[in-house]
């Protein structure tokens, strides 16, 4: 099949589609397709610094805790305003770039950064550098608008302007594949996670990468014990060093805090050691070569598969968890650029995530049918023998595309945003190459 087609699912201005997925239920998807989807095309949304994005959306950050009320007043009613934002009043140089990165982010198209007034970080230069990139934004103090109820309305007049404006103004445009990054992420595994769930997802990075995308994973504290292998999957020397300095950190970190990133949930789903995790969560990497490790805020520099350290680096202040929830994870995976992210989980979750889509994965049928309301795709049809790991493979791309392609993912349709900012340190280059958009 050498002919391009177009995706059905475009929505002309809009942020999403109408309906609600679930594909992989039944079984059903489009066929005839043995290989990753190269031809597929649907409209995107391009932004000044070439990259393209499947949303356009209006961001609001907020600079300190005492400012989110403000903001999630600002965004609520608004199907296309989105919040984040980061609590401590004190900065710090790693949310900061993390908020950058996420204000630079291709499914935005415009930035409102508001504070209080008192704090470290401050929503002017937020906004200055969302209006470097090209894209329109603003921002204010609250203490200066008047309060809450001022504040609110003022957002709320701002975001109107800027909804109007990206709207109008951002050109549409072609994407397919090789224009996608996807994260992955997984939370809550049971002992399906590795034999379904993220097989499933590691074989839909596998068509990815062959169609030219860019594909990221990370959670290097779930692969202890995995280190030769990790190695062996190296593209090059130098990514082997990275791996190898990103490996033996993740282990020092689980020894420094005296736990590794297994839980109760885990062991009542039928894991029984870090190891059998390990080689679980691994999986969802699929099996091409790892070009080498990003750091949080960082884009991957070219396409292909990249590992993300999230674990923090040695700091006197030794402040910071990796991993602290799925949520945080999430975002860090976000804040590499990634228009969607898969999350697997074998014994289910109710979140979903700001700016990008999460698509959410599960390897156990059960859980499936117990949360189809919540979960968009079952991996555990691959256990029964329904369809073999290719096919569900295939079908997750489909999805991907679909989900790429204007319509809403589970998480979008109930309106889950969650997101998770935290004090943490990483040794990275400077703010500017730190998350260069």
């Amino acid at each position: 099949m050498n002919e391009r087609r177009t995706h059905p699912g475009t929505v002309p201005h809009g942020t999403s589609g109408n309906g609600h997925l679930s594909w992989g239920s039944q079984g059903t998807g489009w066929s005839g397709y043995s290989t990753a989807m190269p031809d597929v095309t649907w409209q995107g949304y391009l932004r000044p610094d070439g990259r393209k994005g499947v949303r356009n959306l209006v961001l609001v950050v907020y600079t300190v805790e005492c400012a989110r009320f403000v903001a999630e007043g600002i965004a609520q009613g608004e199907e296309d305003v989105h919040v984040v934002g980061f609590p401590g009043c004190y900065d710090n140089q790693y949310a900061v770039r993390l908020m950058l990165a996420l204000a630079r982010h291709p499914n935005v198209g415009a930035v409102l950064a508001v504070g209080l007034g008192c704090e470290y970080t401050r929503p002017d230069r937020i906004a200055a550098v969302a209006s470097e990139s090209g894209r329109p934004s603003d921002w204010f103090m609250i203490q200066e608008a008047g309060g809450t109820r001022a504040g609110i309305a003022q957002g709320k007049r701002t975001i109107q302007s800027m909804r109007e404006q990206i709207q109008a103004e951002t050109p549409r445009v072609d994407m397919e594949l090789s224009d996608l990054v996807v994260g992955c992420e997984c939370g809550g595994s049971d002992g399906t996670s590795g034999l379904a769930g993220n097989p499933v997802a590691g074989g839909f990075f596998d068509r990815l990468v062959d169609a030219g995308g860019t594909a990221v994973f990370e959670e290097t504290v779930e692969m202890i014990g995995l280190r030769q292998v990790m190695l062996d999957r190296a593209a090059n020397s130098r990514a082997q060093r990275q791996i190898a300095a990103a490996y033996d950190k993740a282990e020092r970190y689980c020894q420094e805090v005296r736990q590794y990133s297994v839980s109760p949930g885990n062991f009542a789903g039928g894991l029984t050691t870090i190891e059998e995790k390990s080689m679980g969560a691994f999986a969802k990497s699929g099996t091409r070569p790892i070009q080498g490790v990003i750091k949080v805020a960082e884009q991957p520099p070219r396409p292909g598969l990249w590992l993300l350290d999230s674990v923090p680096d040695a700091h006197f202040m030794q402040f910071g968890y990796t991993n602290p929830n799925d949520t945080e994870g999430i975002m860090d995976l976000i804040a590499a650029g990634a228009q969607i992210v898969v999350f697997v989980t074998g014994r289910g979750s109710v979140i979903g995530s700001p700016i990008a889509p999460l698509i959410k994965v599960t390897g156990n049928s059960q859980t499936f049918q117990r949360m189809e309301e919540d979960m968009d795709f079952d991996a555990g049809r691959v256990l029964s023998g329904a369809v073999t790991l290719h096919e569900a493979s295939h079908e997750l791309e489909e999805l991907v595309v679909s989900v790429a392609a204007g319509q809403r993912s589970k998480p979008e349709a109930l309106g889950h945003r969650e997101y998770f900012l935290m004090y943490k340190h990483q040794d990275t280059p400077s703010l500017e190459e730190g998350c260069r958009a």
